[in-house]
């Protein structure tokens, strides 16, 4: 082929709407030398069959971005590229069968305000008025949300792929990657069946195939694609007189209806109806050794199955009675790509260099604008304009084999529609990282929680406590958890308690200019040998990259240690900055550690372990506990006297069984959290994102602009500073009623929005509700009266002193 291209900048591997939508953006950005690979024709994979339903409802703040840019693009995409397409924004109608999925609705319509998305609440009688066929007798609301619709899939795929090559770009189709070789200076050479192709990025947008193509990459330091496939169906019924009467006379198309408490979707298609369930007892493919994916699916199904969806399809006829009286004209039964948490993959591909991820998208067509956009940004610019944590590959380390992957893609796939409370843990999958003292943990009445794969106790139960999975479907503070935090919080207040905490991140750098290199990449100022202290690392806006522990053991020898969520994400903003000489070290499983936070904390210590307890905070020591070698790090994220205490996983058992028995109560991660918001302390992906500045965040303590190096964001901190920030970190005390504030709560003052909240939790020590968050900067006035919106109700809040709410000059801290 006399045009086939040898060099590209970016080569793109998948033609669905994924793909075309990053070949686009790129464009859009400028980088118009970049090449989209297909093996068959565009959409042959999941994008050709997919029901093309493009909402905005989501209560990840991430995801209602990418959405909400979608349905923005697509209504202005035919015109802008000359591509007609057929996009009908009819709005959605959203029913709710419980009080509980109300206050989801609320939360969700809160957070759509925030973004321009017009949703409201709506009376069963409202409904009705906008959906004349429907049945609203048992119904205790509904949301609307007028910017929802359909499009069709393939136009849409073309008329990015059309727009991508009116700006230069090329799509090279039939024409299957056989594999990818990284050269010396980090480069890729991608083989396809007609030649190779030169580039400087690559990215893997390959759909259902995505785990396939990854495996290339496990020779550049890849790994297995966290990744399963689901068998979907949904059905087309054959034409109803009455749905042409009523869009006839209308103009336009019914609303689209979700009954997401029974699990499906109903839409007008054409004259009749497409229905769409996600049930319970759902179906895998290509799990087992009989069953193994094919070379090539393109343009494929599978046989129905309609008696796996058949109560269901019951239900929405009772729903809408005029669907019975309709035949099925035919069913769609196709492969849908599934990530354990049901979020695709978008972002740098873990551990190689120049490697990118648009792949195993649940909702390729809702999320594919802004997929295309985010993917865009990240290699472009190295940053996106919204944190994009909740779809980062990054967020998942090496549990994810892949039973843990087939299971929970089971399980999100039959509870699609379910709501996340805060204090639910799904069961599937779990057990694959755990702590020396699990057991027990289990044993002293440990309720677990999973972070980042590792079993942690979120709370103590006593015998009598409701532990099952019900008692924690509810949005409220209140369960058979409550009064246990309590006195969880109150052990460490008054005595001393123990939390196990594996997982916490750590990375060993060491090597001659180890010191200079961390000056030149956190924001502020490094600790003395025998030391310890925060540090953050700023992307180029100054925004919040990262917040790590550093301590120092001597001149150029450091540990990192950093959020166990963090662990690969931060893993790579070291490797990627260090320089040759340098030695960093993943040492994450190598060790164990506790908390041990209270008042009495130097007294049970001073009978276990021969550390100088005399030593004040923020110091470090190797010591013995129990007889055991361990280090002793002086620092407490509950806000009491206390230390960490690491130590080589085989020690840990008899150290924790000492701690218990010299009088340590053992206590949870809610507990925690509650011991931490009062203090004021961030945690990292809800108060530290990328959505934030170091300013903005409260931060400047840990900024040093005078400092000679240059760092990351510097240009743009010292502007920012110049101009003053538009937002600041406000503690607010919350006059809440049952529950206290989500994260990307809205902020109120006078009518309009101001804010958002970052977290927010009960303070048992203060005994009031507290939330964090940002709020526009003339208001951040201790004082000042605002309102925080929780799940639908606005509840006075009042702004704090710019100081922890516990213990403000933290002498407890420092005892």
């Amino acid at each position: 082929m006399s045009d086939f291209p040898t060099k590209a900048r970016v080569v793109i591997i998948g033609g669905g709407v994924i793909g075309a939508s990053s070949l686009y953006h790129l464009a859009k950005k400028g980088w118009t030398d970049c090449v989209l690979l297909e093996k068959n024709e565009l959409t042959a994979g999941s994008t050709w069959h997919a029901a093309g339903n493009v909402p905005t409802f989501s209560t990840s703040w991430a995801i209602m971005n990418m959405q909400r840019y979608s349905t923005e693009l697509y209504a202005r995409l035919g015109e802008e590229v000359d591509y007609p397409m057929n996009y009908h924004q009819t709005g959605s109608i959203r029913l709710a069968h419980t009080k509980e999925r109300i206050q989801e609705f609320e939360r969700a319509c809160s957070m759509g305000r925030y973004q321009g998305i017009g949703m409201e609440m709506w009376t069963p009688e409202q409904a009705k008025a906008n959906y004349p066929f429907l049945e609203t007798h048992d119904l205790e609301g509904v949301l609307w949300d007028p910017s929802d619709g359909d499009i069709d899939p393939a136009q849409l795929t073309q008329a990015l792929a059309k727009g991508a090559r009116d700006m230069g770009q090329k799509i090279i189709r039939f024409c299957p990657a056989t594999g990818v070789t990284q050269k010396e200076d980090k480069t890729w050479v991608v083989h396809t069946e007609k030649g190779d192709i030169e580039c400087d990025y690559v990215v893997n947008a390959a759909g259902y195939y995505a785990q396939r193509v990854g495996e290339w990459f496990k020779p550049f330091g890849g790994r297995t694609v966290p990744m399963m496939v689901m068998s979907h169906q949904y059905l087309l019924t054959e034409q109803i007189d009455e749905v042409e009467a009523w869009s006839k006379e209308h103009g336009k198309k019914l609303p689209l209806i979700r009954d997401v408490d029974v699990s499906y979707y109903l839409r007008q298609e054409k004259n009749g109806y497409n229905l769409g369930p996600y049930e319970p007892n759902c179906k895998g493919h290509w799990m087992t050794d009989d069953d193994r994916m094919p070379d090539d699916f393109s343009f494929q199904l599978w046989s129905d199955d309609l008696d796996r969806i058949e109560d269901i399809v019951t239900d929405a006829m009772e729903r809408v009675p005029l669907m019975a009286a309709s035949g099925v004209s035919s069913v769609i039964n196709g492969p849908i790509p599934y990530a354990p948490d049901g979020l695709p993959l978008i972002g740098p591909m873990p551990g190689v260099d120049n490697a990118f991820e648009a792949c195993v998208f649940t909702f390729g067509i809702a999320q594919g604008g802004g997929a295309g956009k985010v993917l865009a940004e990240w290699i472009v610019d190295g940053q996106t304009e919204w944190d994009m944590w909740a779809v980062d590959p990054r967020r998942y380390t090496d549990y994810t084999d892949q039973d843990y992957c087939d299971k929970k893609g089971m399980e999100v796939y039959g509870n699609e529609y379910a709501m996340h409370f805060p204090h639910h843990e799904w069961p599937a999958a779990r057990g694959k990282k755990v702590s020396q003292v699990h057991d027990k943990i289990k044993e002293l009445g440990g309720q677990m929680g999973a972070y980042n794969g590792w079993e942690r106790a979120n709370w103590f139960a006593k015998p009598g406590d409701d532990t099952s999975e019900e008692a924690t479907h509810t949005w409220g503070r209140s369960g058979p958890w409550q009064q246990r935090i309590k006195e969880e919080c109150e052990a460490v207040r008054d005595s001393v308690g123990v939390l196990d905490l594996p997982g916490f991140s750590r990375f060993n750098l060491e090597g001659e200019g180890a010191a200079e290199f961390l000056r030149g990449l956190v924001t502020g100022g490094l600790p003395k040998a025998g030391r310890m202290n925060l540090v953050y690392i700023a992307d180029e806006r100054g925004r919040i990259l990262t917040e790590m522990s550093c301590i120092r053991h001597g001149e150029d020898h450091f540990t990192m240690i950093t959020a166990g969520s963090a662990q690969w994400h931060d893993f790579e903003i070291l490797r990627k900055a260090l320089p040759a000489g340098l030695t960093l070290t993943d040492r994450t499983t190598d060790f164990a550690t506790m908390i041990v936070t209270g008042p009495k904390s130097r007294e049970l210590f001073a009978g276990l372990s021969d550390a100088d307890l005399s030593l004040g905070w923020l110091t470090h020591q190797e010591a013995t506990v129990a007889g055991k070698p361990a280090f002793l790090a002086r620092v407490s994220y509950a806000g009491e006297l206390g230390w960490e205490v690491h130590c080589a996983n085989e020690h840990q058992a008899e150290i924790y069984a000492a701690l218990i028995e010299g009088g340590a109560k053992p206590f949870g991660m809610y507990a925690l959290n509650s011991l931490r918001i009062e203090k004021g302390y961030r945690s990292w992906k809800g108060d530290l994102s990328t959505d934030f500045s170091l300013l903005e965040g409260g931060l400047e303590r840990f900024i040093k602009l005078d400092k000679p190096q240059g760092f990351p964001g510097k240009a743009a901190i010292q502007r920012e500073k110049q101009q003053g920030p538009k937002k600041t970190f406000v503690t607010l005390i919350v006059e809440a009623g049952d529950a206290d504030a989500p994260y990307m709560s809205c902020i109120w003052k006078d009518g309009g929005i101001v804010g958002e909240t970052t977290s927010g939790d009960w303070g048992y020590r203060v005994n009031a509700s507290i939330a964090l968050g940002m709020v526009r900067s003339d208001l951040a006035v201790p004082g000042t009266e605002l309102e925080v919106e929780i799940y639908g109700q606005k509840c006075r809040a009042v702004v704090q002193k710019d100081e922890p709410l516990w213990d403000p000059v933290n002498e407890r801290l420092r005892a």
